[in-house]
C-alpha cells in the first residue's frame, strides 16, 4: 500500500494600513508588509504549498480566520500549516485575567484587531500530529513579560501601533473586545486542560513563555517572531528586517538545518536592536528538529 502524501497549506497576510473607521481614524501605513507576504506566498508555493494571500483590505477579521479555521478542519496528523503575518502589532486590556502584565497582544487586521488568545484557541483546533509554523513580522509577539519597546532608529517605521492609538481603539471597542476574549476563554475552558505553562517546551537556543488562554495543544506549533518585548520590529522599502534576513537565510531553498538553527541565523544577521524569538507550544520537539518548510 503507497505512503500518504503529507498535505501543506499556507495563509500570508500583509497589511501596509488599517481602516481609520476601526482604528479611531488611525491608518498605520507602512511600506513593506504586502511584500513580505507576497515573498512568503512565493517561497511557500516552491516547497508545494497550496498557498492563500489576504492583503491589506482582504486582511479582515473574518478573512484571517476563516482561513485559519479551513486549514484546521482539511490538515490531518502530518500534515504542514504556514501562518505568516507582516503588519501591526497592538494591544488591548486584559479581560479574561490569562495575562501577567493585564494586557493582550493582538494582530492590527484592516479591519480590527484579532488577539492572541482567539490565535491560540484558533491554532488550539488543529488535529494531533499536524504541525503549524507562525512567522509574525509584527511588534508585540514575544512573551508574557511586556515592557516598552525602545523608539525606532530616525526615518525607521516601527511596526507597533502606538499606545495611545490603542488606548482610544480599546476605550471606544471595549464591550467588542472584553466580551471577546471572554467569549473564548469560556470556549477554551470546556474541555479539561493542564496547566498554562505545560503547553511550552524548550530550545537551546532561545526560549520564552507565551501566556495562552489555552492550556492544551494537540498539534505542534513552532512561533518565530520578529522582536523582543522590548524591541520593535522595523519595517523597510521592500522587506520588513525580520522577514528580509529570514529570505535571506533560507536562500531560495539552500538553508539545511532545523527550526532551531533557522531561528539562531536569523538572529546572528540582524542587529541587536531586534533580535526574533523563538517558542513552541504542545508537542513540537520533533518538528522543531526538521527543516523548515518540509512538507
Amino acid at each position: 500500500m503507497a505512503a500518504t502524501t503529507a498535505r501543506a497549506m499556507s495563509l500570508h497576510i500583509g497589511l501596509n494600513s488599517v481602516s481609520p473607521k476601526h482604528y479611531e481614524g488611525w491608518s498605520g501605513p507602512l511600506a513593506a508588509c504586502e511584500f513580505d507576504a507576497n515573498d512568503l506566498e512565493a517561497m511557500a508555493k516552491a516547497q508545494g504549498f497550496t498557498a492563500k494571500k489576504l492583503l491589506t483590505k482582504a486582511g479582515t477579521r473574518k478573512a484571517v480566520l476563516a482561513g485559519i479555521r479551513a486549514a484546521a478542519k482539511a490538515l490531518k496528523k502530518g500534515d504542514l500549516f504556514l501562518l505568516t503575518y507582516s503588519g501591526h502589532g497592538g494591544q488591548v486590556a486584559d479581560a479574561s485575567g490569562d495575562e501577567d502584565d493585564k494586557q493582550d497582544e493582538t494582530w492590527c487586521l484592516f479591519d480590527g484587531q484579532l488577539i492572541d488568545d482567539e490565535l491560540y484557541f484558533e491554532l488550539s483546533k488543529f488535529a494531533a500530529g499536524v504541525r503549524v509554523l507562525v512567522l509574525s513580522d509584527s511588534c508585540h509577539s514575544g512573551t508574557v513579560t511586556r515592557a516598552r519597546p525602545e523608539p525606532p532608529p530616525p526615518g525607521m517605521r516601527a511596526k507597533l501601533m502606538p499606545s495611545d492609538v490603542g488606548l482610544r481603539v480599546y476605550a471606544a471597542h471595549s464591550t467588542f473586545y472584553d466580551g471577546l476574549q471572554k467569549t473564548v476563554a469560556k470556549a477554551a475552558g470546556k474541555a479539561p486542560l493542564a496547566d498554562p505553562d505545560a503547553v511550552l517546551a524548550t530550545l537551546s537556543v532561545q526560549s520564552g513563555r507565551v501566556q495562552s488562554i489555552v492550556k492544551k495543544f494537540k498539534c505542534a506549533v513552532i512561533l518565530i517572531s520578529g522582536c523582543q518585548d522590548n524591541q520593535v520590529a522595523l519595517d523597510g522599502d521592500h522587506n520588513g528586517a525580520f522577514t528580509g534576513q529570514l529570505r535571506r537565510i533560507w536562500n531560495n531553498g539552500k538553508f539545511k538545518g532545523t527550526h532551531a538553527k533557522f531561528h539562531a541565523q536569523i538572529v546572528a544577521g540582524m542587529a541587536a536592536s531586534q533580535t526574533p524569538n523563538l517558542f513552541l507550544l504542545g508537542p513540537a520537539g520533533a518538528f522543531a528538529a526538521q527543516r523548515p518548510f518540509d512538507i
